[in-house]
């Protein structure tokens, strides 16, 4: 029986091509994820452990409390206090904050990760040991830097060059005195690093003479986590130690909890094609089984057992799986290494990834020849067990052909009944909250899917019969595509199910994009009624003095900050932060919607409460509040409206001139600015000229903060559509393959058409428009089931985000529609050809 099995397998070498691509695609998706994310897990590893061999112990406060003047700060003192504990070889205070830099062309170098500012330490010598020199010296005063060599290539700068870069907003432009190598990780994967003398850099991002940080290298001998313990027997509360080993995990578990994350989706995609393929191939085996009965009929006949002729079939499976997933894992490798440049390319960036060589394990091999094989011969097993049930005297008469009628109305009950219960699940969970619906929707969602799939020959009856007076436009060649698809039900079923399953997904994820995109729209810019917003590219507060520069600028009209501060609310030991806002100008940049009360009361001690705060603590208008501020000075406020929450504005606002008078230092999250003549070229161009141009600063309106939010969907669906493709690709493949054989099949019938006058283009048009009435089937299935899925998503999201709205994109799904009948007609071209270019007695004789 295996010889049996090799030599068919040999001897439709053809029939099976659609199969093995199949099986090759998906498995390729599956090793090249595995491969690509062992890769840069291991060298996001290797790098962490290179970023922090320079220290074996870290200080750093303990974060528990960070009321102002309740956590103690690292100083001087208490570096030399530590240098001194047993172990210790050196103390080293360091300070670092936010640091962007921009390139010799103007654009912001490494948008998108990590950009950092620090200190170079040269207190106890004319080098820090951390950052090895290559070019020039050591930075000294507040108009020298130091960068790292990757940004200085980059950016295109040399030492001697003035530097722009921006801490909290305005331009900087100090000269570069040096360049230095560094084995940060962040610097590996893409960020910058810029060096300030330590105090130029406790000016810019702590307080002059306090540090962020304290760095301990250890003595010979003492170990990381001995040191440790001797630190912290003289470290005062609210600082704690942390080992360089810790410190190595901490950042390598979070970077592989990323990777983690990627390979979770892409894997789900690559399961979601290898999910379509089992259809492909269940319709090439059973295609292929019923064109051998004969043959089967005769191995039965001369002795073999039934488990003999299904060990044949899944003898053959294994094979083709073989072979396919041989070489999807081979694909796969080759697509793993070829992601690094094409990701180090992305947007023009060229930023790269850590080094390091494609790293195929043991589970990757073992896990994609495993799919590849095991779905091919999941999928070939049911075909198989057919066939070997067939009697062999019934198989020689053909009397099987036909499925029973009662195994069809089995199959439709069952599928009625799954259909059901996934319906009433997924309903079930629209009224849930989003953490307890989501994975009871996710879980109804595919039992309903299962239900359709097994409906789907049921459903194919009435759609083809709706489409029958279409198809009666193109005469006999139409009547005549519209039998063939009924023909079989199953078959037709099974080739539209893959196209059914991408679109389902393509339109359900583009219905709930489009919604959330409105939705997120409405709660950032909804309120807003400033020209301009203005605020920092990595989300650092700005500092004071920009509200100054932009109070100056020619056309400006008005000028508000949104500041954010902690407060303590009554008597909680926890810190509330609350929003600062202009209460003279705030008329003019937003415009809240009050559910209870108005801007009317707003200003002094009256302050406005978003709708969620103010259900949670129980308030209304006219509630008194008392607070403490940073500078413990208590003060009590009045409730004078509530608002519904949105981006914007959120939790307590207060008039910041009751605010700013107890913080030490104004800077802010946003600032809010109104022109004179409303948004223009000339006013903008005032605005980024009064901050130096700088690459850090978004100066945006309301128009760009709706298109930077619809870019963002974009994108995301983008790259959600480009890995679906892989399905629809299947897909394509099935419906190819499901013609060519049903052509073959249907030799002897085109044959007799061909010579009683149909011609040549006539036999193309049968078969093209029997293709795309399959294709439009799946299309219209898949969009109708993906609406229903988006709907049902958008009530599930609805329950966590306020003011979410269901958004039907009619012109896309249109579009979607249209392209699975462009699928049909691209699928059909060759089997169309084929059927064309029959020969006809050799088609009539055929048995």
């Amino acid at each position: 029986m295996f010889r049996t099995a090799l030599r068919t397998v040999l001897a439709h070498r053809a029939r099976l091509l659609m199969t093995v691509l199949a099986v090759t695609l998906g498995v390729a998706f599956v090793a090249g994820t595995l491969v690509f994310t062992s890769t840069v897990s291991t060298a996001y590893r290797n790098s962490s452990d290179q970023g922090y061999d320079h220290l074996d112990v870290a200080v750093r406060p303990d974060g528990q409390d960070t009321w102002p003047g309740t956590a103690p700060t690292l100083t001087p003192e208490l570096v030399g206090r530590l240098a001194k504990v047993p172990g210790v070889r050196s103390a080293t205070g360091t300070v670092s904050g936010f640091t962007a830099v921009a390139g010799a062309n103007g654009e912001l170098v490494g948008e998108g990760w990590t950009t950092q500012g620090a200190n170079y330490a040269a207190d106890k010598g004319p080098h820090d040991t951390r950052y090895p020199l290559t070019e020039g010296r050591a930075p000294k005063g507040p108009d020298e830097v130091a960068l790292d060599v990757r940004t200085a290539e980059r950016a295109g700068y040399r030492v001697g060059d003035t530097v722009r870069l921006s801490v909290d907003g305005p331009v900087r432009t100090p000269r570069l005195a040096g360049i230095f190598t560094t084995d940060s990780g962040e610097v590996a994967v893409g960020g910058t690093l810029a060096l300030f003398d330590t105090p130029t850099a406790q000016r810019l991002f702590t307080r002059p003479g306090e540090f962020s940080e304290i760095q301990l290298k250890a003595a010979p001998g003492t170990s990381q986590s001995g040191l440790a313990s001797a630190v912290d027997q003289v470290l005062p509360e609210g600082l704690r130690s942390t080992t360089g080993r810790e410190l190595a995990a901490s950042a390598a578990l979070t970077a592989e909890s990323s990777v983690t994350s990627l390979r979770t989706t892409l894997l789900v995609f690559a399961g979601i094609a290898l999910f379509v393929g089992v259809f492909l191939i269940a319709n090439t085996f059973t295609m292929l089984v019923a064109q051998r009965t004969k043959e089967l009929a005769l191995l039965r006949a001369v002795g073999a057992t039934r488990r003999q002729v299904t060990r044949s079939v899944l003898v053959e499976a294994f094979l083709v799986g073989l072979a396919a997933s041989v070489a999807g894992l081979a694909a796969g490798v080759g697509i793993a290494a070829a992601l690094r440049p094409l990701l180090s390319s992305f947007g023009g960036g060229g930023v790269p990834l850590p080094d390091g060589l494609p790293e195929v394990t043991p589970a990757a091999v073992v896990t994609s020849l495993a799919l590849g094989v095991g779905v091919t011969m999941l999928a070939a097993w049911l075909p198989g067990r057919r066939a070997a049930k067939i009697p062999p005297v019934a198989a020689m008469g053909s009397v099987h052909a036909v499925a029973t009628p009662r195994s069809l109305v089995v199959r439709n009950a069952l599928g009625v009944l799954i259909t059901s219960v996934g319906a009433v699940t997924v309903l079930g969970a629209t009224g849930m909250n989003w953490d307890d619906g989501q994975m009871v929707m996710m879980l109804g969602g595919m039992v309903l899917m299962t239900g359709v799939l097994v409906l789907t020959p049921l459903l194919s009856r009435p759609f083809i019969a709706a489409a029958a007076p279409a198809l009666r436009l193109f005469g006999v060649c139409g009547k005549l595509a519209g039998e063939n698809a009924l023909r079989n039900p199953r078959r037709t079923a099974a080739t539209a199910s893959a196209l059914t399953i991408g679109l389902t997904l393509v339109t359900a994820l583009t219905v709930v994009a489009v919604s959330g995109e409105r939705s997120i729209d409405q709660r950032a810019t909804g309120t807003l009624a400033a020209d301009y917003v203005v605020r920092m590219a990595g989300y650092d507060p700005l500092s004071g003095d920009v509200e100054k520069r932009l109070r100056a600028v020619d056309g400006v009209a008005a000028v508000s900050p949104l500041r954010e501060a902690p407060v303590r609310v009554a008597d909680e030991p926890g810190e509330t932060f609350v929003t600062g806002v202009g209460a003279a100008t705030v008329r003019s940049m937003v415009r809240p919607d009050f559910t209870d009360g108005s801007l009317a009361g707003f200003g002094g001690r009256g302050v406005i409460v978003s709708e969620g705060t103010a259900q949670w603590r129980g308030w209304r208008t006219g509630t008194t509040v008392p607070v403490t501020y940073p500078d413990g000075t208590q003060d009590r406020l009045t409730v004078a409206g509530v608002f519904r929450d949105d981006d914007l504005l959120s939790g307590i606002v207060v008039d910041t001139r009751t605010l700013d008078p107890r913080l030490e230092t104004l800077d802010a999250r946003q600032v809010l600015v109104k022109a004179e003549d409303g948004p223009g070229a000339t006013v903008r161009r005032g605005i980024a000229g009064a901050l130096g141009d700088s690459p850090a600063v978004l100066v945006q309106s309301k128009q760009d903060l709706s298109d930077s939010i619809a870019r963002g969907t974009t994108m995301m669906l983008d790259i959600l559509y480009g890995l679906l493709a892989m399905a629809v690709v299947v897909a394509v493949l099935g419906v190819i393959n499901t013609l060519a054989m049903s052509v073959v099949e249907r030799a002897p019938e085109i044959g007799m058409l061909r010579a009683i006058g149909l011609d040549r283009q006539g036999a193309r048009r049968m078969v093209r428009l029997e293709s795309l009435t399959i294709s439009l089937f799946g299309g219209v299935l898949g969009i109708v089931l993906g609406a229903f899925f988006g709907w049902a998503g958008s009530r599930l999201l609805a329950s966590d985000m306020p003011g979410f709205e269901l958004v039907v994109p009619w012109g896309r799904l249109v579009l979607f529609l249209a392209l699975a009948g462009l699928v049909g007609v691209l699928a059909s071209l060759w089997p169309a050809r084929r059927a064309a270019r029959l020969d006809l007695l050799a088609a009539i004789k055929a048995e």
